[in-house]
């Protein structure tokens, strides 16, 4: 694998991390929302990654080198846990039958974990990113 293919490979594995933190940075803002524009409360949102979809085999044959492909998000999914039942009989969206809110299925300290984890992989392909770049000069270095 060429230095070039290694800093494309960090840099999709930085737009995913990036994606993943934003759309945990969108669960802890919708955290309270008991009423959206779909209706009802706020659904939590999780990041799938997967390998991109690597050429077709026949298209890599012509080719003398293989490229790695790198990790990409797939789709951002709603969570279809059950909502959180809160008694609030004042809010405005309890059941007038019972005074329970649904709220969203929100768990504070999982989004955290997940942000902290997305942070740790970021700062892992900036860290490959910066070994990669240290290597290009070394070799440029040789060739003086």
């Amino acid at each position: 694998m060429d230095l070039l293919n290694a800093l494309r490979i960090s840099a999709t594995g930085l737009a995913a991390q990036r994606i993943k933190m934003n759309v945990v940075a969108e669960n802890l803002a919708n955290i309270e929302t008991s009423r959206t524009q779909q209706g009802g409360p706020y659904r939590r949102k999780m990041v799938v990654l997967s390998e991109k979809p690597r050429e077709r085999f026949r298209d890599a044959l012509g080719r003398l080198q293989k490229k790695a492909t790198g990790v990409e998000v797939t789709e951002v999914l709603a969570s279809q846990q059950d909502y959180r039942l809160v008694y609030n009989p004042s809010h405005p969206d309890a059941d007038p039958e019972t005074g329970y809110v649904a709220m969203p299925n929100i768990n504070l300290l999982t989004e955290m974990a997940d942000m902290m984890v997305a942070r740790r992989a970021y700062d892992a392909g900036i860290a490959a990113i910066a070994n990669t770049r240290s290597m290009i000069l070394k070799a440029l270095e040789i060739g003086k």
